[in-house]
């Protein structure tokens, strides 16, 4: 399979470039370089460890957005059975940034709600690069209220650089949709789960983002602003997006610290754009044990609870 690679990923990729073109020299020539291929192979290991486990937030943010990043539609299949799509905000239109549907998770009946990105120039395109506009998010709001109806809970995957800010969005009211959902979720009947699997971009995110639990995977960001966006406010100039990763502190380990979110899901060793099913099996293990804890609760405690959490957000100390 051909990987795409970041810049600081190039050791990584030329180790590996290596190791492949040898183990084919040895198979065309008839030579035993075993040796070779697990010497290089553990310097390889260590080098992946060493990279990743040092990787600065501006390298996060890359690796939040990295090109081979599996979006919800590539963990659906992995984690889910019998997943149902469902279209539509019954008013205009139906946004492809957006996905939505009922499905079967690990002995539970779930409303899955999730940006959706494209990997190839029409899908993105068609999905309009995962920012959702305000049929997007009324989508959304249609399926919370339908898995209230139906005493479903609702599992959310947070994956976008932000709602689309075009004048079109504006003019259908998309500051109103995303309020809209922020003020239905706060008050939804049924257990909420969010996960940030990507990029968590401002209110683009936060418009699926409300719960009884907020998770993120370990590679992924959540932030107000890009770091590009904020060096081009700020210093006018996005060369500085390094320096506003630094100030913005946009990382799962960062907002852990700051009592934001309520736990990190682990990736595989080289991330989940290297291993998919790995992943989904780690962040389907630690969404079973958060969903059966919440749905043991009574919806009255359940929702004191939910209140609770969010009025704490953001409160310190003087």
């Amino acid at each position: 399979m051909a990987y795409s690679y970041l810049e600081f990923e190039r050791p990584i990729a030329e180790l590996t470039s290596k190791i492949e073109d040898l183990s084919n020299m040895g198979k065309g020539a008839g030579v035993n370089i075993a040796e070779e291929v697990e010497r290089l192979s553990i310097k390889r290991d260590k080098l992946v460890e060493q990279i990743y486990g040092k990787a600065t937030r501006a390298q996060i943010c890359q690796l939040s957005r990295h090109p081979d990043r599996p979006y919800t539609l590539d963990y659906v299949p992995l984690m889910f059975d019998e997943f149902q799509e469902l279209h539509g905000d019954r008013a205009l239109a139906d946004d492809g940034a957006i996905v939505c549907g009922l499905a079967h998770f690990r002995g539970h009946e779930v409303m899955v709600v999730g940006h959706q990105k494209g990997r190839d120039t029409k899908e993105k395109i068609r999905r309009n690069f995962g920012m959702p506009r305000p049929e997007g998010y009324r989508k959304a709001l249609r399926m919370f209220r339908l898995a209230e109806r139906f005493e479903i809970p609702v599992l959310t995957f947070i994956d976008t650089a932000g709602a689309w800010p075009g004048i079109d969005a504006e003019e259908r009211g998309q500051s109103e949709a995303i309020a809209r959902n922020l003020q239905v979720l706060a008050g939804l009947k049924v257990p909420v789960v969010c996960t940030v699997i990507g990029e968590g971009g401002s209110g683009g995110a936060l418009a699926i983002g409300v719960g009884d639990r907020l998770l993120m995977q370990q590679f992924s960001t959540y932030s107000v602003i890009s770091p590009e966006g904020c060096a081009a406010i700020l210093w006018r100039d996005r060369a500085f997006a390094d320096e506003a990763a630094e100030a913005l502190k946009p990382t799962a380990k960062d907002l852990m610290q700051l009592g934001l979110i309520d736990a990190i899901i682990p990736e595989p060793r080289e991330g989940a754009h290297r291993n998919p099913e790995a992943a989904a099996e780690l962040m389907g293990d630690v969404l079973e044990t958060t969903l059966n804890e919440l749905l043991g609760k009574p919806l009255d405690e359940l929702l004191r609870e939910r209140e609770k959490r969010l009025r704490n957000l953001g409160s310190f100390d003087a």
